[in-house]
Order: C-alpha cells, then structure tokens, then sequence
C-alpha cells in the first residue's frame, strides 16, 4: 500500500497519475460508502472519513479493515490538520478523524510520500 499525502492543491493526484498511472481510481467525496475490495487509487479518503462520520461509522474500524483488503492500493488524502483550529466542534472532530486514520494507513503502508509544490519526499519506504 502506498500513502500520498499533502496539502490542497500540491499536486497528488498529478503525481500519482503521472508515476504510477492507476487504470481506475475511487473519489472518497461521493464512492458507496461500502469497503472496496483491491481498489487500485482512492482519491479523496479524507473526504471519505467524513462522509463516514455523518453516517456515524467508526473511522478507525473503516479504515483497518480497508487497509487489510487492499494492501495494494494508493490512497490519497489531504493533511488537514494544519492552520487555524475551527470554532465548530464536528470540523474539529473530522480533523482528529482524519489524523487517526492517516496513522493508520500509514503505519500498514510500505511507502508513505508527502507531496509538496508537486514535489514527492518519500517519508517511509522508497519511491519505486
């Protein structure tokens, strides 16, 4: 699994189209709300965990299992937890959300690379 991640407007997707051109990708902003099975990208997965949280799903159990069926996957997800903290509580919460889940895949993915000005610094693993 690799994790792509990053700031809005960095240049993820353009990177991952680019150099590991996925056939088909998933947008976390309006996918089923169902786990997929060996999804190829997914786009947008903190887009995803919010979607989840209106439907009061647990994020964590959500993402473990996600991690678990598609350990080839590249998932795309915005660092969201910089700036401002907001004044409403659900934007906060969506933040820890996000963080929580990052951590996750993170942890099971064998490379992990923070993009910036559409610059890739591999963080965990090697760029391949």
């Amino acid at each position: 699994m690799i994790l792509i991640t990053g700031g809005a407007a960095q240049g993820k997707l353009k990177f991952v189209m680019e150099h590991f051109r996925p056939k088909e990708t998933i947008n976390g902003a309006d996918c089923v709300l169902s786990i997929p099975k060996n999804a190829e990208c997914v786009i947008n997965y903190h887009e995803l965990i919010k979607r989840l949280m209106h439907e009061n799903a647990d994020t964590a159990v959500f993402t473990k299992k996600f991690c678990t069926e598609n350990q080839n996957a590249v998932i795309i997800m915005n660092e969201i937890g910089g700036g401002i903290i907001p004044i409403e509580k659900s934007e906060r919460e969506w933040r820890e959300n996000v963080g929580k889940c990052g951590c996750i895949i993170a942890e099971k993915a064998d490379t992990v690379i923070r993009i910036t000005c559409g610059i890739p610094a591999v963080i965990k693993g090697k760029l391949t």
